[in-house]
């Protein structure tokens, strides 16, 4: 099939450096892929793994699609208007052509003025045919892409159902995979009762953070010679720094990241997990200690993947986040209209020593 070899031929490239079209067949190519994937990831001796990549490898392409089909009908808009305001000029040409594809040749050529006339005719004829010929090309081209880009929107949607009912499909095997787990090492056992203690006397997060640290265990990973370079645990977009006033003028010592309803939160670093469930009034949060007297504090998740004690390496999934994720049809809607999707779930990010909150900034790297 001539799209297919299209895909095969573009899936490596970049997507921003590719046209439109282009790169949404391209992103199509990959959710195909994560389909493949899912299939193969589910008799895998390491699920947890690679049901992560898998769940990766969906919300990549289903974004790459989603910006690609933005694009696209942006493209769309754009050529289909200057074909409108065109008109009259592809009239003119047309009825040009028309006449001379009508005439004889050897009429074309002839002049009433004679030979010399007829000579200047030729010539005249010879410079204005390949004006002619560049003009019929660029207007071939314009209504093929324009017909490739109404094809994509036909086929987008197919394609979108597809996606999303995939990515669904690997979120419950990775919750269903994770939960079986019994391969993670444990640093410690966690205290029921201790815990509910701290549960209930802790106030604030200060306080909370504060007792946990009189629990210190030792011993867990120590990720303090990557400070600055680790990469944020969700796909997202940072809208609040640290101690930055929100609109209500409330300022918080931590960072907000914006993501997409669902999206997989995931430890960047080996990291013991400290504490994960619900927490005052942050949500459902989980706690990590990527190094010695270092708390990430990670709320507003929808699940929390993990139990207290347990060393996570780099990429273990660690909740998700919430919302509920838009239709395959609202999708395409919203890209019609040149939107590419709204982050409707904010994450929060703290960073805790012994000596209080310092700045995420210290540690991850924001773009």
């Amino acid at each position: 099939m001539k799209v297919l070899a299209v895909i095969c031929a573009l899936i490596a490239a970049p997507l921003c450096a590719q046209p439109p079209a282009e790169a949404a067949f391209a992103a199509s190519a990959r959710l195909q892929d994560a389909r493949a994937t899912l299939q193969v990831a589910q008799g895998r001796s390491d699920r947890v793994a690679a049901l992560t990549e898998t769940v990766q490898a969906y919300e990549a392409g289903l974004a790459a699609l989603r910006d690609g089909l933005r694009r696209a009908a942006i493209r769309q808009r754009t050529l289909e208007t200057d074909l409108a305001a065109r008109s009259n000029e592809v009239a003119r040409l047309l009825g040009v052509l028309q006449t001379m594809g009508r005439a004889p040749a050897p009429i074309l050529f002839l002049h009433p003025s004679g030979p010399t006339g007829t000579a200047r005719s030729g010539m005249m004829l010879a410079d204005v045919t390949p004006a002619l010929q560049d003009e019929v090309t660029a207007l071939r081209e314009q209504l093929e892409e324009v017909a490739l880009l109404r094809g994509l929107q036909t086929d987008a949607l197919s394609i979108l159902r597809d996606g999303l009912e995939g990515a669904q499909t690997a979120r419950s095997a990775l919750s269903a995979a994770i939960s079986d787990r019994t391969d993670l090492p444990q640093q410690f056992l966690e205290d029921p009762v201790q815990m509910a203690v701290l549960l209930a006397s802790a106030q604030t997060m200060d306080a909370f953070a504060a007792g946990l640290a009189q629990t210190q265990t030792g011993g867990g990973p120590d990720a303090s010679t990557v400070k600055g370079a680790v990469p944020l645990p969700v796909a997202g977009q940072v809208i609040r720094h640290f101690n930055e006033a929100d609109a209500a003028g409330v300022t918080r010592p931590g960072i907000l990241i914006a993501t997409q309803p669902r999206a997989l939160v995931s430890t960047p670093l080996s990291a013991t997990i400290r504490y994960a469930g619900p927490l005052l009034d942050y949500g459902t949060v989980v706690i990590l200690e990527p190094a010695a007297d270092t708390l990430w504090v990670i709320a507003g998740l929808a699940e929390a993947f993990g139990e207290a004690g347990q060393i996570v390496p780099d990429g273990t999934p660690i909740g998700l986040m919430g919302g509920i994720i838009t239709d395959a049809q609202a999708i395409l809607n919203e890209s019609v209209q040149g939107s590419a999707g709204q982050r409707t779930q904010t994450l929060y990010l703290e960073v805790r020593d012994r000596q209080g909150v310092v700045n995420p900034a210290d540690w991850f790297a924001f773009e």
